[in-house]
């Protein structure tokens, strides 16, 4: 790697990661993102994502030793001063690069044989579904599906709150019509969310194929996915609230799979 240092918080490439930590019209525009840490930066490199450049501060760095990176990648150390404009968060190691982005689509999807999908219609917040895709990692679902999403998927909040997950689960972005046609083109179960005329999740086959659908927290799912449904669940609520924080809800339906299908 060449290393070059940057002191000046004007310098260009200081103001491209800060537009890309800011703003998603402007990862979009240059189909870039920002991963800081060290965990993180090594989950990015392992699921096989391109690093444009990476920035460095030695005094943040010294008893964190960076990933092996290709020698052909820009490397720049820069001043704690500098560090602390670009980071989007204080404790992330000394360690920032910029990603190329990838965007999957559904029929990039590579699944099993008995898939287990989670559907996520409209999601509003980017640490729901950093959650969310932990959740599914640990559970080994195939992919997180996202319908008409109201985030994007490189969103900073998102990826802190991930772990790394979003580079480990495959992700796709897409139209609620478009997820459904898939799901009912591969035999997949739909499982939807719903307190309405639904039965508790626990009497539902999820050994076969299974999209578990969850709405928004403040709404639930929209009719399209009502009516797309091959049966509707819920979760008991036994106290005095109607539901739970929908990254809860989703581990807990995603358990629930893993368990059927280990029995």
């Amino acid at each position: 790697m060449a290393e070059n240092k940057i002191v000046s918080l004007q310098n260009a490439r200081v103001k491209q990661v800060v537009a890309l930590q800011q703003k998603s019209a402007e990862r979009r525009k240059q189909g870039l993102f920002v991963v800081e840490g060290i965990r993180e930066l090594q989950h990015c490199l392992e699921a096989g994502f391109t690093i444009n450049s990476i920035f460095f501060c030695p005094e943040l760095t010294d008893a964190n030793p960076l990933p092996q990176l290709s020698e052909n990648i820009a490397a720049y150390e820069v001043s704690p001063e500098v560090y602390e404009k670009m980071a989007y968060r204080g404790t992330t190691e000394g360690v920032i690069a910029i990603v190329q982005a990838r965007q999957l689509r559904l029929r990039d999807l590579q699944l099993k044989k008995q898939p287990l999908l989670m559907v996520l219609e409209s999601v509003e917040k980017p640490g729901n579904l950093g959650a969310i895709l932990r959740s599914a990692d640990a559970a080994g679902a195939d992919a997180v599906i996202v319908c008409d999403p109201l985030t994007d998927l490189y969103n900073p909040n998102l990826i802190r709150s991930s772990i790394g997950a979003i580079f480990s689960v495959p992700c796709v972005a897409c139209s609620s019509d478009d997820c459904i046609n898939y799901l009912k083109l591969n035999n997949i179960k739909i499982l939807t969310a719903q307190l309405q005329d639904s039965k508790l999740y626990y009497d539902t086959d999820m050994t076969c194929g299974t999209a578990i659908i969850m709405g928004t927290e403040s709404t639930g799912l929209t009719e399209v996915w009502r009516q797309a449904a091959d049966a509707h669940i819920r979760i008991p609520m036994l106290g005095q609230l109607d539901s739970l924080n929908v990254s809860v809800s989703a581990a807990i339906l995603l358990y629930e799979a893993v368990r059927q299908r280990n029995n």
